[in-house]
């Protein structure tokens, strides 16, 4: 892959998603022959510091590090006309450091599970795994899955990634189109060890839906157009619309311009077990690629009276301005971000990159909030005119050569500021993780 096409690629992923750590891999024939087996080693260290000391820690600060090991097995399919194979995980979560009044409820780092007086457990594990069925251009998964779509996305930005019960559809039967579907009826959070817990939802807490369902699909016109259109529903909860675009428009052998969009509908369903609500936001950017840059501004805006809301510790949300801490989504919230990237390989050093955006918003107003997602002062009025801004730098580098090859290091640190309706907080996690491929 050329420097120009890293960069591009990165650049991509600000437009559309975060790419998923793990990608569906293509399985020989033979369900021996065409199996896998890949172990994960995360380290992961995580402090959040809220300045005006308003989390329920008790000393408005949280922090916790932990050390996770991730097995994932991928037979490969049974020979016939209809093919079968398995997939399975185990995962371990080992407590290197925390204690009692840095972790717990309020803390919101969710790195490991605690008791009920709020101390974290010294381990938990996770198992699972999945039947899968694969017929002509189709795979049918049932158990534990990982969907990867806008409107449900398993999450990855703790030390163990979380999974979803139910089945899934993807067909690849049309070149350039990909069609997903399925329907999911519990969720692990991150930091549990049971896989089959209720629904979960950012903003608005526990809800008693009983199954998710979703479909929609990815197609790309052609090596610089892609666009995506999904639909789901959370019963009794809200349903959820999608589109999405990116774009590239090549300037010359060192310059791209690239371009995306994306928009949410979404409404209250059923029993309205989060009130009533008719939400639209959408998301804008443009920018360009140069050598081993990458410049991106982006805007957003929330239409709607409430939270845009999405399942909790998941990736489901992929608004261009949903950044590190922040997801710039409050009711009538307008927000501007500007994004530089840096590709050291043009400079001599492959495998390491810089990242660094800063994310202004204004104009939230709770004044037509419903019951659920309603923010007063402390006089009982609705919160208006809030404000926020959030700064975040990012340094990875990744082994390219040698036994360490694939081995990431990764800082993060993100610094946001805010009007009554959020925290102020300085926070820094560090992450080391080590893929190995047994088989």
């Amino acid at each position: 892959m050329s420097k120009k096409t890293t960069l591009s690629l990165i650049a991509i992923s600000v437009t559309l998603s975060n790419a998923p750590v793990f990608a569906q891999s293509e399985t020989a024939e033979g369900f021996i022959e065409g199996s896998t087996l890949s172990l994960i080693n995360r380290n992961y260290y995580f402090n959040r510091d809220f300045r005006d000391g308003e989390s329920t820690t008790g000393n408005g600060y949280s922090e916790e590090w932990a050390h996770g090991v991730m097995a994932f097995f991928e037979s490969g399919y049974t020979q016939g006309s209809v093919e079968v194979g398995v997939d399975a995980f185990s995962m371990l979560g080992i407590k290197l450091d925390s204690g009692s009044g840095r972790s717990g409820v309020g803390g919101s780092i969710d790195l490991l599970p605690y008791d009920s007086a709020g101390d974290p457990e010294d381990n938990f594990t996770r198992v699972g795994g999945a039947v899968k069925v694969r017929l002509f251009d189709t795979e049918i998964k049932a158990g534990d899955v990982f969907p990867t779509t806008p409107v449900v996305h398993y999450g990855d930005s703790r030390l163990l990634p979380e999974s979803f019960k139910g089945f899934t559809v993807v067909n690849n039967s049309l070149e350039g189109l990909t069609i997903q579907g399925g329907r999911l009826h519990a969720m692990s959070q991150p930091n549990t060890s049971n896989t089959n817990d209720d629904f979960v939802t950012f903003y608005g807490g526990d809800v008693d839906a009983s199954w998710l369902g979703y479909a929609g699909g990815d197609y790309r016109v052609n090596e610089n157009i892609s666009f995506s259109l999904y639909t789901s529903r959370l019963k009794d909860v809200w349903n959820q619309h999608y589109f999405g675009l990116a774009t590239t428009y090549p300037v010359s052998d060192m310059v791209d311009v690239l371009g995306g969009f994306n928009y949410y509908k979404a409404t209250n369903e059923g029993r309205d077990l989060l009130g009533e609500f008719n939400n639209n936001i959408w998301s804008s950017s443009l920018g360009v690629v140069f050598g081993a840059h990458a410049v991106t501004a982006s805007y957003q805006q929330n239409n709607g009276n409430n939270d845009f809301d999405y399942l909790r510790q998941a990736d489901s949300i992929y608004l261009n301005n949903s950044i590190q801490y922040s997801d710039f989504n409050s009711p009538k919230e307008q927000s501007l971000m500007l994004r530089y990237d840096l590709d050291m390989a043009d400079y001599g050093i492959p495998g390491l990159t810089f990242m660094t955006r800063y994310a202004s918003g204004w104009g939230a107003d709770y004044s037509n909030a419903n019951e659920v997602y309603m923010r007063q002062d402390d006089n009982g009025a609705a919160l208006t005119g809030q404000s926020r801004w959030e700064r975040d730098v990012e340094a990875r580098y990744v082994v390219q050569t040698g036994s360490l090859s694939g081995l990431s290091l990764r800082v993060r640190q993100a610094t946001t500021r805010a009007t009554d309706f959020e925290s102020d907080l300085d926070e820094v996690r560090f992450i080391a993780e080590y893929p190995l491929s047994i088989l």
